[in-house]
This record gives C-alpha cells, structure tokens and sequence, in this order.
C-alpha cells in the first residue's frame, strides 16, 4: 500500500516519504520525522552539535517558503478533515467554496492533502483560479493531492502554520479532527491578542460546530476564560456561498479603514 492510499490507517507501511525537497521511497524511509527529532530531548548528547545547524534547515525553509508565496494573490486557507471522501456533504461542500472563492477572485491554500484539502483544491482548480498546497513530512504522509498546482513540503509544522498565517486573508474550517481544531484556535488566539489584523474565521458545519461553540459560551465565558464578545470572533454556516459573503465584507471593511490603521487597532 503507498502513502497516496487515503485509508491507509497510520500503523501501515509507508512507502514514500517527502522530507523537505528530497523524495524517500522504500527502505529509505525511516519511522521518525524532523520534527519529531527537533523537539525529543532524549538520546545522546550530541544535539547540543546538531541543533545549532538545524536552525539553518529552519531559516532556509522559511527562505524558500516566503520566496515562492511571496507574490501569491489575496488567498483564503481552508482546513478540514483528511478523511472526508467524494461522496460526503462536506467534501462537496468543500469543492463548492474552493470554486466560489476563486470566482470572488481569491486564491485557495490548503494542507495540500486528501479529503477536504483535496476537495477545496480541486474546486479552485475547476473554478480556474490558483490552488495551493502547503504539505507537512509525517509519519502517514499521503502526499499531496493532484489538484495542487503550487505546492510545498515543510519539514517543520511551525514554519508551514506560519505561511497558512501569513499568505491569508481569512481561515475557513470545515469539520476535522485534532489537526483541524489546532489550526482553529491558534488562529483565535492570534485574532485576539492582536499579534495578527483581525480576519474572518468561518466554521462551515452547524451540527458539527454548535456544540463546540454552546460549550465555549456556557463553560468558558460563563467561568469568565474568554469575554463574551470573543465569540464573536467566529461566522458559522452551512452555506458556500455566505462564506464568501462574509470573507468580501470584512475585505470591504478593512477597504474603508484610513490609510495606516486597521482593524486590529479597533477597540
């Protein structure tokens, strides 16, 4: 079974492997990834030699990351579950915003792999506009999907969050796992404390999001964790064509503000 197998449950045999430009294939790949040899403090002591010169693997991904993104159009990130298959309601949905948003004249970036990422690049290339890939090295990689036309593989999770950040004009996040949800709230917790301009962050998927947003109002807010007034931070919807509505009007807004103050100045 390859690593473009989608159903391919994380304990199988991976028989390809991406670690930054270079391509591993068969007894080649090894079961652990540069992040997972970044931050394990056990082993011998050499790291204290290997670690400084890992900090010129990082700063040249970052190079390479800002070099090819750097002249991207106005793009809009999409997150969603890697399970997510063809025939399901958010997959579908997924290629109906990839298609919209490029015909609102928006590029689409995504974690460049199968399920929803697959869905919302494949409707921005159908739509005829930019889709771009943004790939990680892990242990059950799949590679990325055919319907990337610009892709990147990181070896580092923080560089790769870092370009999703920076290269967005707005986060969409459709129903996912772990990895979704990590995407969600570390895009909250920059909105809020103003390291980044605010943007839109919508959940698509109201059965999916409504419990986790009762539970944010009636357990955190109510034992005072967030203000109230932050949830105002997330849009929720079921519909494609309200997402892009609210990812025009908050660039309408920010279009308006005086030259020099944004809206991260507000309030």
């Amino acid at each position: 079974m390859t690593s473009l197998d989608p159903d391919r449950r994380p304990d199988q045999r991976v028989t390809e492997r991406h670690r930054g430009p270079v391509t591993l294939r068969r007894t080649q790949v090894t079961g652990s990834t540069t992040d997972q040899r970044l931050l394990d403090q056990r082993g011998p002591s050499d790291w204290v030699h290997t670690d400084p010169w890992r900090v010129l693997r990082i700063q040249s991904e970052f190079v390479e990351g800002f070099g090819l993104l750097s002249e991207l159009p106005s793009c809009v990130s999409v997150f969603g579950s890697a399970r997510a298959v063809p025939d399901e309601p958010d997959y579908r949905r997924a290629v109906d915003i990839g298609r919209l948003l490029v015909q609102a004249g928006y590029g689409v970036i995504t974690g460049g792999g199968p399920g929803i990422m697959e869905a919302a690049n494949k409707g921005a290339q159908e739509g005829g506009g930019l889709s771009v890939g943004l790939g990680i090295e892990l242990p059950f990689e799949q590679g990325l999907n055919p319907w990337v036309d610009l892709g990147v593989n990181f070896r580092y999770f923080f560089v790769r969050k870092t370009m999703f950040v920076k290269y967005s004009q707005a986060f969409v996040i459709l129903p996912g796992g772990f990895g979704t949800m990590d995407e969600l709230f570390e895009a909250l917790t920059l909105v809020q404390t103003n390291k980044i301009t605010r943007f839109p962050v919508v959940l698509v998927g109201v059965d999916y999001w409504s419990g986790l947003i009762s539970w944010i109002r009636d357990t955190m807010v109510r034992e005072r964790r967030v203000d109230a007034g932050d949830l105002d931070l997330l849009h929720l919807t079921d519909d494609p064509e309200e997402v892009v509505r609210i990812i025009r009007a908050h660039r309408d807004r920010q279009a308006e503000q005086p030259s020099g103050r944004s809206t991260a100045d507000e309030g």
